[in-house]
């Protein structure tokens, strides 16, 4: 009886994990340059497993110099 419910367990937690769907990252971007703005935009990740939309949906930061002057971006990104 405990392996049949294991076995059952098992069976349904891979069907939950491995359950491909479109995903939405949503995404805000912030720039410390003068004069910018934030905004936000979402993508959707067609048909993918939420392990691959997690990896995918990541928060990167990124810095530049423009005359001397250097500046980070930076974009802030959640699976909704």
């Amino acid at each position: 009886m405990k392996k049949t419910i294991l076995f059952v367990f098992a069976v349904v937690a891979i069907a939950a994990t491995s359950c491909k769907k479109d995903r939405v990252c949503e995404c805000t971007y912030t720039d410390t340059a003068p004069g910018s703005v934030s905004s936000t935009s979402n993508v959707t990740l067609l048909e993918v497993s939420k392990g691959t939309a997690k990896r995918a949906c990541v928060t990167t930061t990124s810095t530049y110099t423009v005359s001397g002057t250097s500046y980070t971006q930076k974009s802030d990104c959640k699976l909704k």
